[in-house]
């Protein structure tokens, strides 16, 4: 039986984010902005306004001119105070200080405002150091926040509390947002049983893939559409591939991809789609099918529960984001460090190991192997914070050499 040739893992990545170009998703709604957390812009947004809108004080303390303070101790009575909101023109005679409140709009000609601890209060009135007093200090001066025209958040960011927060004090009250990508599921074995009934027979597992790719996939926004377990059977799994097709934007099946007598999910798809790519040398992760059923995406994960997870998160988590513009995920952030144990790995596959990014005890930012890294141990998982980045060249690793780590968003987090 001749060998088939395993496709490097950045190849199929860059196949992956190639089909988004193609497919164009550009179905959005638009939402009041209390909806929208967590949603994908599906525009640029241009500020409407300048931030602050008018010069105003930074703190309560006391507003001066520049004449006013000609020499070193400078002693000038109050004439007025200023208050948030206020709209009414006030009488500043030469000579004299305004009391100013926080948020309180500064005078055309103010040159400074000194907080008032930084003042002594006298009979003759409030006494300010000259000295130390700058052109400009506590003033928020409009358009120094944000200018108006300038670009915002650009099309495709996700819509964090902290961004939504920041549209608000814009006044923006609805955005459009990208409508939640429609993503059928179901997972393939006669040995799988749902979570929370009895296991049927001795040899049977648990269903925990399906439901670890619900979260996932609810995490990035997406609408599931849940289509259970599906036997070992060729024309079950055809149907439901159609049916699946008929109802979502992408596909995705847990198990039957690997080359077993049982495993016919890459039979399937050769009916009634087009496969992409099948088999990838990464580990764990080999046995993944990419392609298409009608207009379709189709994405095929390993059976085992690890595989499943990391192939989602660095293949079809990329292919999500991308769909709902999100082309900066397509680089996630990496960086070096050493390693604080030996890493078994073998040459010829790139090799994501679960990995615990910490302080050793001289404060140095050291990476260790999480437990045990075979591809059906989800515990690997439960200590991590990011993935061990062994290229397909490389062979065991040694305790101290220098190893690249990518920091787990906050799907995995």
């Amino acid at each position: 039986m001749k060998k088939s040739v395993l496709l490097p893992f950045s190849e199929a990545r860059e196949s992956i984010l190639a089909t988004i170009k193609s497919k164009n998703y550009n179905a959005y709604h638009t939402v009041e902005l209390i909806d929208a957390v967590n949603g994908y812009l599906a525009e640029t947004i241009l500020s409407p306004m300048n931030i602050p809108s008018f010069n105003n004080s930074a703190m309560d303390g006391y507003v001066v001119r520049k004449q006013d303070i000609d020499c070193a101790m400078t002693v000038l009575p109050i004439a007025g105070r200023l208050l948030a909101g206020e709209q009414k023109q006030i009488n500043w005679p030469e000579k004299t200080c305004l009391r100013i409140m926080t948020g309180a709009a500064v005078p055309q000609d103010a040159y400074a405002v000194i907080m008032q601890e930084d003042v002594d209060i006298t009979a003759h009135g409030i006494k300010f150091n000259t000295q130390t007093i700058k052109q400009g200090q506590n003033i928020r001066f409009i358009g120094e926040s944000v200018k108006l025209g300038t670009e915002i958040f650009t099309k495709g960011e996700q819509l964090t509390i902290a961004k939504l927060a920041t549209l608000a004090t814009l006044g923006i009250n609805q955005v459009n947002i990208f409508q939640p990508l429609r993503v059928a599921i179901f997972s393939t074995g006669d040995e799988l049983t749902p979570i929370g009934q009895p296991l049927k027979t001795v040899n049977s597992i648990y269903d925990s893939n399906r439901f670890t790719l619900k979260l996932m996939l609810k995490a990035l926004g997406c609408e599931v559409i849940d289509l259970g377990i599906v036997n070992d059977d060729l024309n079950l799994i055809t149907n439901t591939l159609k049916q699946a097709a008929n109802l979502a934007d992408i596909v995705i099946s847990s198990g039957g991809v690997s080359i077993g007598d049982a495993d016919y999910i890459k039979q399937a798809l050769e009916k009634i789609g087009q496969i992409h790519f099948w088999q990838i040398a990464m580990k764990p992760g080999k046995p993944f099918a990419f392609g298409h059923i009608d207009q379709s995406l189709f994405c095929g994960l390993p059976g085992n529960p690890v595989s499943s997870i990391v192939t989602f998160y660095q293949l079809v988590r990329p292919l999500i984001l991308g769909l709902y513009g999100q082309t900066q995920q397509f680089k996630p952030l990496t960086f070096q460090v050493k390693t604080s144990n030996y890493l078994k790995k073998t040459i010829g596959r790139m090799d994501f190991q679960r990995g615990y990014l910490h302080n050793n005890e001289h404060g140095e930012l050291v990476v260790s192997t999480t437990s045990q890294q075979g591809s059906h141990i989800t515990t690997s998982f439960n200590q991590a914070n990011c993935f061990i980045l062994l290229e397909a060249e490389r062979g065991n690793v040694q305790k101290g050499e220098l190893v690249n780590v990518e920091l787990f968003d906050k799907i995995l987090s």
